[in-house]
């Protein structure tokens, strides 16, 4: 049975290197659709492109204009493929206006070395039992943002102040992540959990949509079955934009994606 990650992101190839793509309204959060379900789009349609190298290693998107759910395309040029990594530019739009132009580059995970060696600290996040679930979310919420109930989200207590009304004011949100039909996340899918959680800005006391402006994720490793954990952060909220740097951990406890988001910073 086809999960709903596969069934939302299902491609038409129409010709070489062009696709056609349905976007589903369950992925609208505010005044559009999630960019990181756009991402995970247009990363199927790269991967089509370089069945060889089917894993995204390093995507950089600028996204020009807010998408809306209906018919859009995908185009894939590919500038260099070597022996072990390719390097694709891509375009998604709808009714003749590009939506988001990204350039990215793909491999094969599972043939990259496996030695690891790294500083990072996974996030410690209290049992699945003590965390606060993403569908407790009050209905208004979840009206205009549908995209909730496409995850089982667990955010830890100490980042979900903002929800009550009192923002803790660290610019920190984490939680535990999968999807809700518990289809575990493939390498393509980590674009989209990269852009998943709230933004970071309401643990800032500033809710509402924050219009990303550019995203740059990187992919370190296929990620185990299981609950991931996401931990988003921001240090810097500046002429009417933040940063919003992600990691994602699997379950056996590797670092298997990082990002930073460049976005709008909410308005009242």
């Amino acid at each position: 049975m086809a999960s709903e990650w596969d069934t939302h992101t299902t491609l038409t190839a129409s010709r070489e290197g062009a696709f056609d793509a349905e976007l589903d309204p369950g992925w609208v959060v505010g005044g559009g659709v999630n960019g990181g379900y756009l991402l995970g789009i247009m990363g199927k349609a790269i991967a089509s492109t370089v069945p060889a190298k089917p894993h995204p290693l390093s995507v950089s998107a600028y996204y020009l204009s807010a998408s809306r759910p209906g018919p859009a395309h995908v185009s894939t040029r590919v500038l260099r493929e070597g022996g072990s990594v390719a390097t694709v530019a891509a375009d998604l739009g709808q009714e003749g206006t590009t939506r988001i132009t990204a350039l990215a580059t793909y491999g094969d995970l599972r043939a990259m070395p496996s030695d690891v060696a790294t500083t990072a600290v996974e996030p410690e996040l209290p049992p699945l039992e003590e965390c606060v679930p993403g569908s407790l979310a009050p209905e208004e919420t979840r009206r205009i943002a549908p995209i909730m109930d496409r995850f089982d989200m667990r955010f830890d207590p100490a980042c979900v102040g903002w929800a009550m009304g009192a923002p803790s004011g660290r610019g920190h949100i984490q939680a535990w992540f999968r999807m809700v039909d518990g289809h575990d996340v493939d390498p393509v899918g980590l674009l989209m959990v990269c852009d998943a959680l709230p933004p970071v800005t309401f643990d800032l006391g500033r809710p509402g949509w924050a219009p990303t402006l550019e995203l740059t994720v990187h992919v370190r490793a296929v990620p185990a079955p299981g609950w991931l954990k996401v931990s988003h952060r921001t240090r810097n909220v500046a002429g009417g934009m933040f940063e919003e740097d992600c990691e994602v951990w699997d379950s056996a406890g590797r670092l298997v994606a990082q990002s930073r988001q460049l976005a709008l910073q909410p308005r009242a």
